[in-house]
């Protein structure tokens, strides 16, 4: 993410042109100055739907490949993951009834990931035992499978995790209950 005090520099960069082809040209197009001036902090509501786009880019791309039978369903599976039980997810409100399995694990993980990742402009990275706590409000609010979350805790897949890619500092005690 861009420095506030950055953007400045960055948008009298986005001025300078360069030749090619006989023709005056950007350094930097719109959309590299748009992407290179994201701010830490909390999204614009712009930014968000920008970032719930790419579950929909996801399926529509994908619908596109030719995938062998047995993998007909990657699409759903991949798309899926920003859906809730509770019906409230994107990018078509799924119900828990209209939610495979495999979308279900896809959630957990993408959640998980996402509050744990340290390359997130828009949130500050999060301890394990903050992480896991937050894991337990979307089971109590109906948004992940509760039996897909107690095999991700159970199976110490959550610690799995945190080992290989989390940061050794973010790591710390989790209470499992």
């Amino acid at each position: 993410f861009m420095a506030d005090d950055k953007i400045d520099r960055l948008k009298n960069i986005a001025r300078r042109t360069y030749e090619a082809n006989g023709e005056q040209k950007p350094v930097l197009t719109e959309n590299e100055v748009y992407n290179l001036s994201i701010r830490k902090g909390t999204l614009t509501t712009e930014e968000r739907k920008k970032m719930e786009e790419h579950a929909l880019v996801s399926i529509e791309m994908l619908r596109e490949l030719p995938f062998p039978k047995k993998l007909r369903h990657v699409p759903e599976y991949a798309g899926g993951h920003h859906e809730k039980l509770n019906g409230k997810g994107y990018p078509f409100g799924l119900t828990a009834d209209q939610l495979s399995l495999q979308a279900r694990i896809m959630a957990v993980a993408d959640i998980f990931e996402a509050l744990t990742a340290r390359d997130r402009p828009y949130k500050p990275t999060k301890p394990l035992s903050e992480a896991m706590k937050i894991m337990g409000f979307f089971v109590k609010d109906q948004e992940l499978d509760p039996a897909v979350v107690d095999i991700f805790i159970r199976g110490n897949i959550y610690l799995d995790y945190a080992r290989k890619e989390m940061d050794p500092t973010q790591i710390d005690e989790v209470k499992v209950g």
